[in-house]
């Protein structure tokens, strides 16, 4: 089977699990919308090797969804290193921006989904990345125009696996959190939404 034909099926499975009674659509973006992993746990490899120490990017998948600060954090404790989690972040984000952004790919059936939408439910993006990265990242999609509501890190007191994204979007939408639904690749995000009281569809489980 050719890739148009199977980013045509996972598209029409991806229709057929997210069919129901919902007022809006919400995507994580990193590793949901943004075919893009590589390139993060790249530049969190490289900024660890700035620091003097090799990082095993495993912990990213781990905690895909978190805030970039807290995810530096929590490699600050794991590893023992004396850094600052948020001069770690930001030189991680540099680090993105400069060398990786541009080769950002869409994961197509996803993508495709949010376009087939758009105009049908709302449309928010909920990302765990900074405002200016997960900007950047849709417009290399081509789809900032499609999204009414986005929500990044640092926007709301907790980041995911807290609730509190989810329903900040929910609010900004003027939608009931029970009438979202939630498309994510990570735990952490899986679990924001079920604590936020809304259903969800796990991205590489499709």
């Amino acid at each position: 089977m050719n890739r148009a034909l199977i980013v045509k099926e996972k598209q029409k499975e991806l229709t057929r699990l997210s069919n129901g009674d919902f007022d809006a659509f919400l995507y994580d973006c990193d590793g949901t919308l943004a075919d893009n992993m590589e390139g993060h746990k790249a530049s969190y490899r490289a900024a660890a090797l700035i620091y003097g120490f090799e990082l095993n990017d495993a912990i990213i998948d781990e905690l895909a969804g978190w805030p970039i600060i807290q995810v530096a954090e929590e490699i600050r404790k794991r590893y023992g290193v004396p850094f600052k989690p948020e001069e770690y972040a930001q030189l991680k984000n540099t680090l993105y921006e400069d060398a990786f952004i541009q080769d950002t790919k869409p994961i197509d059936f996803v993508v495709a989904h949010l376009k087939a939408h758009a105009g049908k439910v709302r449309i928010g993006v909920v990302s765990g990345g900074g405002r200016v990265s997960v900007s950047r990242t849709l417009q290399q999609l081509g789809i900032t125009s499609l999204v009414e509501v986005l929500v990044c890190a640092g926007e709301t007191s907790r980041g995911k696996p807290h609730p509190d994204p989810f329903l900040y979007a929910a609010k900004q939408l003027r939608v009931d959190p029970s009438r979202c639904l939630v498309f994510e690749d990570g735990n952490p995000g899986v679990q924001a939404a079920v604590a936020a009281g809304m259903q969800w569809i796990r991205i590489d489980q499709v």
